[in-house]
């Protein structure tokens, strides 16, 4: 696979589920705290370097925080409506930094590396796809989270499906398809998609250029632009992995997440 890639990191203070959430303390295994964006900085950094990785963000507040840990901050607009836009609104301030760009979300620090670097392989080996991401095979008790999430009323992880020319057909902040209770291991016809993308600098330009589609603004995920504007989203599908990678959506998430690091024997 290529090494050429480079990691920006989206992230913005003003969540209406969850104001201030890059800056959320998560402990650690031993007890250590960081931030939720030096613990997805340091995930990036696991993966490409420090210095091909970048957080963008548009609040002062987040620069102050990546940079009092060591990290590369790109100041981008406040106009930019989610995490793709902001990759894009980076590159216009870096310019030609790498063929492949991969957006990995400032909320999902349990990304494992070997996820990032299957999509870069994926990317590259598939000339009709604008871009690739990941979906990942429910454990029993992701989907048992998820499940809850949405009984209780709160927007929690994404769920995808795809056919089998590994073509996303949906994306979903329910969770899809519908099973019925009656089905057994339920949870193995469940798929979720973790928040990060590879994609070619054009098609992040290309995307920025597009007005938001109308599903993209009723389910909130950016990722529909593409669909709907019927663009090829190529699926890389993974089998449940050794943890659940649970993103943080809301504060009700924390206590999961620190579960993960602990068991993972993260400080």
């Amino acid at each position: 696979m290529a090494s050429d890639f480079a990691i920006i990191i989206p992230a913005r203070f003003a969540s209406q589920r969850f104001p201030g959430k890059p800056l959320a303390a998560l402990r650690g295994a031993g007890g250590q705290v960081r931030s939720l964006i030096q613990r997805s900085w340091d995930a990036a950094q696991a993966i490409a370097g420090s210095a091909r990785t970048w957080v963008a963000t548009d609040d002062e507040r987040i620069a102050e925080a990546v940079q009092s840990f060591g990290g590369q901050v790109v100041l981008t607009p406040e106009s930019c409506r989610n995490g793709t836009e902001r990759c894009a609104a980076a590159l216009d301030v870096l310019g030609d930094i790498a063929p492949i760009i991969v957006n990995l979300q400032g909320d999902a620090p349990l990304t494992p590396d070997f996820v990032v670097r299957d999509l870069v392989t994926a990317l590259e080996a598939d000339a009709d796809a604008v871009m690739t991401t990941p979906a990942v095979r429910c454990s029993e008790t992701l989907y048992r989270h998820l499940v809850a999430d949405q009984k209780q009323g709160r927007v929690g992880g994404t769920t995808i499906v795809f056919n089998s020319a590994l073509t996303a057909l949906y994306f979903s902040k329910r969770v899809i398809p519908y099973i019925s209770e009656t089905v057994v291991d339920a949870h193995r016809h469940v798929h979720l998609h973790l928040g990060v993308y590879a994609y070619r600098p054009d098609a992040l330009r290309a995307y920025a250029a597009t007005p938001p589609s109308s599903i993209e603004q009723l389910e909130g995920l950016e990722q529909l632009r593409f669909l709907e504007t019927g663009q090829r989203i190529r699926v890389v599908p993974f089998d449940p992995i050794e943890w659940d990678c649970i993103e943080l959506n809301n504060p009700e998430d924390i206590p999961a997440i620190e579960e993960v690091l602990r068991q993972r024997g993260m400080r």
